[in-house]
């Protein structure tokens, strides 16, 4: 099932400047999808279109069936995104945010504090929550925004250069639980600089040079007996 399906996507700024142009590829449930470019390509630009902050010239954008700009409640009832620095609230404590956006989204409270209490102790943050988010470190407020983007439980997880700031077990921790959404038929799609992990990671990738996708498919398939890193410096390299 097709979970992000991004078709003909173009965003043009100023008169002329087509940061993504005519842009397609396909998510579908299970899939853990890397998009990687260099700083530049429309990686970020894409992302936020995708979830709705940012508008788009032409294409169309669906979310497990439904249209971005048609019905953009629907999609975000579904989608959970993660920017690459996360803006929280800074006079709640951890604890006030993550019940913030469990009333957003209508999570009953037996439900919020279940999944509250496991991911907060998977990321080692229990005993922070207590405290004013103004007061954490970049780390800190990085898992605060994993554990809100993940309290509803999305069929699209959307994350934006996820693991910067991470330190290297709540990474791990995150990959663990991008593999056990993928498991019960969610889908990830996320940009990433560091393409050992996108290799190691990711079934599905996606390269974006200038606005434009030049290669898309099964990781397998794409790199053969290369590793990631060689294949994309080829592709980005070629003109």
């Amino acid at each position: 099932m097709d979970v992000l399906k991004i078709t003909n996507y173009t965003k043009v700024y100023g008169k002329d400047k087509k940061a993504c142009d005519n842009v397609s590829l396909t998510v579908k449930s299970g899939d853990i999808f890397g998009f990687i470019g260099h700083n530049g390509a429309g990686k970020s630009t894409t992302i936020r279109a995708v979830v709705g902050v940012l508008d788009f010239d032409e294409g169309t954008i669906e979310i497990d069936g439904h249209d971005v700009k048609k019905d953009p409640m629907a999609c975000k009832e579904v989608t959970a995104y993660i920017p690459d620095n996360p803006d929280l609230y800074e006079n709640l404590t951890g604890i006030q945010y993550l019940n913030f956006v469990a009333d957003a989204f209508g999570i009953s409270s037996a439900d919020r504090e279940a999944r509250i209490t496991d991911y907060a102790n998977r990321f080692e943050i229990a005993d922070a929550l207590k405290n004013l988010i103004s007061s954490y470190s970049h780390g800190m407020k990085q898992k605060v925004a994993i554990i809100g983007a993940l309290i509803h439980e999305p069929k699209l997880l959307v994350m934006d250069e996820p693991f910067v700031g991470l330190d290297p077990k709540a990474s791990f921790t995150l990959k663990e639980i991008m593999h056990e959404m993928c498991a019960k038929g969610s889908a990830v799609f996320f940009s990433t600089h560091v393409l050992d992990v996108a290799e190691r990671l990711c079934n599905r990738i996606a390269i974006i040079k200038k606005g434009k996708i030049v290669a898309d498919g099964n990781m397998e398939e794409l790199i053969g007996d290369k590793s990631l890193e060689e294949v994309f410096l080829e592709v980005a390299s070629n003109e």
